[in-house]
Protein backbone atom coordinates (compact mmCIF):
# COMPACT_ATOMS: atom_id res chain seq x y z
CA UNK A 1 0.00 0.00 0.00
CA UNK A 2 1.22 3.58 -1.10
CA UNK A 3 2.28 6.09 1.93
CA UNK A 4 -0.68 7.63 1.93
CA UNK A 5 -3.69 9.03 3.48
CA UNK A 6 -3.92 9.15 7.17
CA UNK A 7 -6.99 10.71 7.48
CA UNK A 8 -8.54 10.06 4.02
CA UNK A 9 -6.43 12.99 2.54
CA UNK A 10 -2.97 13.58 0.63
CA UNK A 11 -1.28 16.27 1.58
CA UNK A 12 1.07 19.61 2.34
CA UNK A 13 3.32 22.03 0.90
CA UNK A 14 7.13 20.46 0.05
CA UNK A 15 10.70 20.69 1.36
CA UNK A 16 11.15 24.51 0.86
CA UNK A 17 8.51 25.01 4.08
CA UNK A 18 10.07 21.79 5.67
CA UNK A 19 13.43 23.80 5.75
CA UNK A 20 11.71 27.04 6.44
CA UNK A 21 9.11 25.68 9.46
CA UNK A 22 11.60 23.27 11.32
CA UNK A 23 13.47 23.91 14.28
CA UNK A 24 17.18 23.64 14.74
CA UNK A 25 17.65 20.30 13.62
CA UNK A 26 19.17 18.14 16.34
CA UNK A 27 21.64 15.65 15.89
CA UNK A 28 18.83 13.07 15.53
CA UNK A 29 17.26 14.57 12.70
CA UNK A 30 20.36 15.42 10.62
CA UNK A 31 21.07 11.79 10.01
CA UNK A 32 17.60 11.28 8.76
CA UNK A 33 17.21 10.99 4.93
CA UNK A 34 14.17 12.57 3.07
CA UNK A 35 12.88 10.42 -0.04
CA UNK A 36 10.32 11.92 -2.92
CA UNK A 37 7.70 9.71 -4.07
CA UNK A 38 6.89 9.29 -7.85
CA UNK A 39 4.43 11.77 -9.44
CA UNK A 40 0.98 10.25 -9.49
CA UNK A 41 -2.61 10.88 -9.76
CA UNK A 42 -3.73 13.20 -7.01
CA UNK A 43 -6.62 11.48 -5.34
CA UNK A 44 -8.33 15.11 -4.72
CA UNK A 45 -8.06 16.99 -7.61
CA UNK A 46 -8.76 15.97 -10.74
CA UNK A 47 -5.87 16.30 -13.33
CA UNK A 48 -3.22 17.04 -11.01
CA UNK A 49 -0.38 14.75 -9.88
CA UNK A 50 0.93 14.24 -6.39
CA UNK A 51 4.55 13.59 -4.89
CA UNK A 52 5.26 13.11 -1.56
CA UNK A 53 8.85 13.83 0.95
CA UNK A 54 9.06 11.01 3.14
CA UNK A 55 11.55 9.71 5.89
CA UNK A 56 11.48 6.66 8.08
CA UNK A 57 10.77 7.59 11.65
CA UNK A 58 13.39 5.69 14.16
CA UNK A 59 12.76 3.50 16.93
CA UNK A 60 15.11 5.42 19.24
CA UNK A 61 14.01 9.35 18.46
CA UNK A 62 10.52 8.38 16.47
CA UNK A 63 8.56 10.54 19.20
CA UNK A 64 11.37 13.60 19.35
CA UNK A 65 11.24 13.98 15.37
CA UNK A 66 7.82 13.48 14.87
CA UNK A 67 7.14 16.22 17.17
CA UNK A 68 9.24 18.42 15.35
CA UNK A 69 8.06 17.02 11.96
CA UNK A 70 4.31 17.58 12.92
CA UNK A 71 4.94 21.14 13.39
CA UNK A 72 6.65 21.42 9.70
CA UNK A 73 3.40 20.04 8.07
CA UNK A 74 4.33 16.62 7.91
CA UNK A 75 2.19 13.50 8.92
CA UNK A 76 2.40 9.57 9.57
CA UNK A 77 1.41 6.86 7.49
CA UNK A 78 3.01 3.40 9.55
CA UNK A 79 7.04 3.73 10.70
CA UNK A 80 7.16 6.70 7.98
CA UNK A 81 6.31 10.67 8.13
CA UNK A 82 5.17 12.11 4.89
CA UNK A 83 4.03 15.82 3.33
CA UNK A 84 3.45 17.12 -0.33
CA UNK A 85 6.04 18.14 -2.23
CA UNK A 86 4.17 18.88 -5.59
CA UNK A 87 6.36 21.30 -8.10
CA UNK A 88 2.86 23.06 -9.26
CA UNK A 89 0.52 22.84 -6.62
CA UNK A 90 -0.23 24.28 -3.46
CA UNK A 91 -3.81 23.32 -2.55
CA UNK A 92 -2.87 20.88 0.75
CA UNK A 93 -2.71 23.04 3.37
CA UNK A 94 -1.58 21.93 7.18
CA UNK A 95 -3.79 22.77 9.62
CA UNK A 96 -4.45 22.41 13.45
CA UNK A 97 -6.79 23.85 16.09
CA UNK A 98 -5.76 25.90 18.71
CA UNK A 99 -7.29 24.09 21.87
CA UNK A 100 -6.74 27.50 24.32
CA UNK A 101 -8.79 29.37 21.67
CA UNK A 102 -11.35 26.92 21.19
CA UNK A 103 -15.00 27.93 22.05
CA UNK A 104 -18.00 26.16 20.81
CA UNK A 105 -20.55 27.08 17.82
CA UNK A 106 -23.98 26.46 17.46
CA UNK A 107 -23.19 23.72 14.83
CA UNK A 108 -20.21 21.52 17.36
CA UNK A 109 -23.03 22.05 20.71
CA UNK A 110 -25.36 20.49 18.68
CA UNK A 111 -23.44 17.91 17.86
CA UNK A 112 -21.63 17.30 21.42
CA UNK A 113 -25.30 17.35 22.96
CA UNK A 114 -26.46 14.69 19.68
CA UNK A 115 -23.45 12.48 21.39
CA UNK A 116 -23.09 12.93 24.77
CA UNK A 117 -24.78 9.02 25.70
CA UNK A 118 -21.06 8.02 24.05
CA UNK A 119 -18.71 6.59 26.28
CA UNK A 120 -14.94 6.67 25.05
CA UNK A 121 -12.41 4.26 25.76
CA UNK A 122 -8.99 4.90 25.26
CA UNK A 123 -6.45 2.01 23.76
CA UNK A 124 -3.57 1.02 23.00
CA UNK A 125 -2.63 0.36 19.10
CA UNK A 126 -4.25 -3.12 19.09
CA UNK A 127 -6.71 -3.56 15.91
CA UNK A 128 -9.68 -5.88 16.43
CA UNK A 129 -12.37 -7.55 14.38
CA UNK A 130 -14.71 -5.38 15.27
CA UNK A 131 -13.16 -2.10 14.30
CA UNK A 132 -12.49 -4.20 11.03
CA UNK A 133 -15.68 -4.91 10.22
CA UNK A 134 -16.85 -1.39 11.00
CA UNK A 135 -13.48 0.39 9.17
CA UNK A 136 -14.68 -1.84 6.15
CA UNK A 137 -18.42 -0.74 6.29
CA UNK A 138 -17.33 3.02 6.66
CA UNK A 139 -15.17 2.39 3.29
CA UNK A 140 -17.86 1.28 1.23
CA UNK A 141 -20.31 3.54 2.07
CA UNK A 142 -18.64 6.71 2.37
CA UNK A 143 -15.42 5.94 0.09
CA UNK A 144 -15.68 3.41 -2.09
CA UNK A 145 -14.09 4.29 -5.15
CA UNK A 146 -10.34 4.97 -2.89
CA UNK A 147 -7.79 2.28 -2.08
CA UNK A 148 -8.69 1.97 1.30
CA UNK A 149 -11.48 0.00 0.57
CA UNK A 150 -10.04 -2.97 -0.63
CA UNK A 151 -7.81 -3.02 2.37
CA UNK A 152 -7.87 -6.70 4.29
CA UNK A 153 -7.69 -7.55 7.69
CA UNK A 154 -3.62 -7.55 7.44
CA UNK A 155 -3.63 -4.05 6.22
CA UNK A 156 -5.86 -2.66 8.42
CA UNK A 157 -3.74 -4.12 11.14
CA UNK A 158 -0.49 -2.68 9.74
CA UNK A 159 -2.42 0.63 9.86
CA UNK A 160 -3.18 0.68 13.39
CA UNK A 161 -0.44 -1.02 14.98
CA UNK A 162 2.49 -0.82 12.70
CA UNK A 163 3.75 2.74 14.42
CA UNK A 164 7.13 3.52 16.15
CA UNK A 165 5.09 6.25 17.99
CA UNK A 166 2.95 6.83 20.79
CA UNK A 167 -0.29 5.64 19.19
CA UNK A 168 -3.33 4.73 20.77
CA UNK A 169 -7.04 4.01 19.53
CA UNK A 170 -10.07 5.37 20.82
CA UNK A 171 -13.69 3.71 20.84
CA UNK A 172 -16.66 5.58 20.85
CA UNK A 173 -19.61 2.88 22.04
CA UNK A 174 -23.50 3.79 22.02
CA UNK A 175 -25.44 3.12 25.70
CA UNK A 176 -26.34 -0.53 24.16
CA UNK A 177 -21.99 -1.39 23.55
CA UNK A 178 -22.09 -0.95 20.20
CA UNK A 179 -19.04 0.53 18.51
CA UNK A 180 -19.82 3.83 16.82
CA UNK A 181 -16.87 5.54 15.66
CA UNK A 182 -13.08 4.73 16.02
CA UNK A 183 -10.11 7.32 15.98
CA UNK A 184 -6.68 6.43 15.42
CA UNK A 185 -4.51 9.14 17.06
CA UNK A 186 -0.44 9.73 17.84
CA UNK A 187 0.13 11.45 21.30
CA UNK A 188 2.64 14.68 20.41
CA UNK A 189 4.82 16.70 22.93
CA UNK A 190 2.46 19.64 22.14
CA UNK A 191 -1.27 17.76 21.06
CA UNK A 192 -2.71 14.87 19.55
CA UNK A 193 -2.13 14.51 15.81
CA UNK A 194 -5.43 12.71 14.27
CA UNK A 195 -4.26 9.90 11.97
CA UNK A 196 -7.47 7.88 10.49
CA UNK A 197 -11.07 8.13 11.99
CA UNK A 198 -14.02 6.08 10.75
CA UNK A 199 -17.58 5.40 11.90
CA UNK A 200 -20.78 3.64 11.75
CA UNK A 201 -22.63 5.44 8.28
CA UNK A 202 -25.61 4.63 8.82
CA UNK A 203 -25.39 7.22 11.87
CA UNK A 204 -25.53 10.67 9.71
CA UNK A 205 -27.46 11.91 12.38
CA UNK A 206 -24.82 12.39 15.05
CA UNK A 207 -22.04 13.80 12.56
CA UNK A 208 -19.70 11.44 14.11
CA UNK A 209 -16.44 12.58 12.23
CA UNK A 210 -17.05 15.93 13.55
CA UNK A 211 -18.04 14.27 17.10
CA UNK A 212 -14.37 12.54 16.75
CA UNK A 213 -12.57 15.87 16.55
CA UNK A 214 -14.47 17.62 19.15
CA UNK A 215 -13.83 14.98 21.63
CA UNK A 216 -9.70 15.28 20.59
CA UNK A 217 -10.12 19.24 21.55
CA UNK A 218 -11.38 17.99 25.12
CA UNK A 219 -8.94 14.72 25.24
CA UNK A 220 -6.01 17.92 24.79
CA UNK A 221 -7.55 20.10 27.18
CA UNK A 222 -7.89 16.92 29.96
CA UNK A 223 -3.61 16.81 29.00
CA UNK A 224 -2.95 20.27 29.08
CA UNK A 225 -1.95 20.03 25.25
CA UNK A 226 -1.95 23.18 22.99
CA UNK A 227 -2.91 21.69 19.57
CA UNK A 228 -5.35 19.23 17.76
CA UNK A 229 -3.58 18.27 14.62
CA UNK A 230 -6.07 18.03 11.31
CA UNK A 231 -3.84 16.88 8.62
CA UNK A 232 -4.47 18.91 4.96
CA UNK A 233 -7.37 21.38 4.23
CA UNK A 234 -7.90 20.70 0.84
CA UNK A 235 -10.18 23.96 -0.78
CA UNK A 236 -10.85 22.41 -3.63
CA UNK A 237 -12.10 18.57 -2.47
CA UNK A 238 -15.45 18.46 -0.81
CA UNK A 239 -13.64 15.35 1.41
CA UNK A 240 -11.36 17.92 2.90
CA UNK A 241 -12.75 21.47 2.96
CA UNK A 242 -14.82 20.85 6.20
CA UNK A 243 -11.94 21.53 8.41
CA UNK A 244 -12.48 24.63 7.73
CA UNK A 245 -15.77 24.68 9.46
CA UNK A 246 -14.10 24.13 13.34
CA UNK A 247 -12.91 27.46 14.91
CA UNK A 248 -9.77 28.17 16.15
CA UNK A 249 -8.29 26.70 13.33
CA UNK A 250 -4.72 27.74 12.10
CA UNK A 251 -3.00 27.00 8.73
CA UNK A 252 0.82 26.57 8.16
CA UNK A 253 2.51 29.14 6.04
CA UNK A 254 6.14 29.88 4.62
CA UNK A 255 5.90 32.63 8.39
CA UNK A 256 4.90 29.84 10.02
CA UNK A 257 1.59 28.95 11.71
CA UNK A 258 -1.20 31.40 11.47
CA UNK A 259 -5.18 31.88 11.59
CA UNK A 260 -6.68 29.95 8.82
CA UNK A 261 -8.46 33.34 7.91
CA UNK A 262 -5.60 35.30 7.43
CA UNK A 263 -4.65 35.86 4.04
CA UNK A 264 -1.31 32.87 3.09
CA UNK A 265 1.97 34.66 2.47
CA UNK A 266 2.81 34.22 -0.80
Amino acid sequence: MDIGPADGEPNGRGEGLWRQSRRPATLAASLHQFFPTTPIACPYVPGRTERKLIVELGINDGDRFYGDLSRAGFRRSHRFAYRPACRDCAACVPVRIVVACFAHTRSTRRIRNANRDLVTTLMPARATPEQFRLFSAYQRLRHGDSDMATMSWGDYRSMVEDSPVRTRIAEFRDGEGNLAATSLIDLLDDGISAVYSFYDPLRRKRSLGSWSILWLVEECRRRNLAHVYLGYWIGESRKMAYKARFPALESLTAAGWADFSAPMPR
